[in-house]
């Protein structure tokens, strides 16, 4: 008799996936740097992520910019596993699935834009309630959830992985979450980067309400454009 049991099944799969990482060989070395170099070039390509980084740090700081760095690459691994356990073939089928995940990912910035307009009219009236910097997870889960409703995410990790698997070089999926480490690595690299040299310019102008205020207006603006980019873009 068949399993036809879901959660058993996807427990079977991780499980899998898991187990092959000491079974079998990954991806070779020249399909290794392939890739990472590849990964490096397509994380520094402007992108919402890497506006999203270059954004927050200008406006927020290099701890904040850190901060949702390490939320997006969370969601990197997210969407890695989602293509190695077959799910995201499942969902780029469905057109539903797809415009509900774009439509929240466009609310999501929408708010955040609300936010970031709103937090610099409390620090031109020099408001003590003004709030402070926002913790650290808080802040993670600011980038995880901009790259997790970003649909458009998921289906291009589902058209460049499977391109570097490479046939009796292990299982497909354990492969696939290899090369989605790899990924996250990359563009960890970069998105740090950018947050460190974007906080160069907040901690130089942060003395300034003025300025500040322009930044987080500015930052608001950069929301908006990628709300209505994620709609308007098919």
């Amino acid at each position: 008799m068949k399993n036809s049991n879901p959660r058993g099944c996807c427990f079977f799969s991780c499980r899998t996936i898991l187990a092959s990482f000491f079974s079998r060989p990954m991806p070779d070395t020249a399909t290794a740097l392939n890739f990472f170099t590849a990964a490096l070039l397509l994380a520094l390509a402007p992108g919402p992520d890497i506006i999203f980084v270059l954004t927050i740090s200008a406006a927020e700081g290099r701890r904040s910019g850190l901060a949702v760095t390490a939320g997006l690459l969370a969601g990197v691994l997210v969407h890695t596993l989602a293509v190695a356990l077959g799910l995201a073939a499942v969902f780029a089928t469905s057109p539903t699935a797809f415009t509900i995940l774009r439509a929240a990912g466009a609310a999501y910035l929408l708010y955040l834009a609300w936010g970031a307009w709103r937090a610099g009219a409390l620090l031109e009236t020099g408001d003590s309630n003004a709030p402070k910097a926002a913790p650290w997870p808080r802040l993670m889960l600011r980038g995880l959830l901009m790259n997790l409703t970003n649909p458009k995410v998921v289906l291009f990790f589902l058209a460049l992985l499977p391109q570097f698997v490479r046939p009796g070089r292990g299982p497909v999926a354990a492969q696939i979450v290899f090369l989605g480490l790899e990924f996250a690595l990359a563009a960890g690299i970069v998105f740090s980067a950018v947050a460190c040299a974007a906080a160069a310019l907040h901690e130089r102008l942060a003395g300034s309400a003025r300025v500040q205020r322009a930044l987080n207006r500015a930052a608001a603006l950069v929301f908006v454009a990628l709300a209505t980019s994620l709609l308007l873009t098919d």
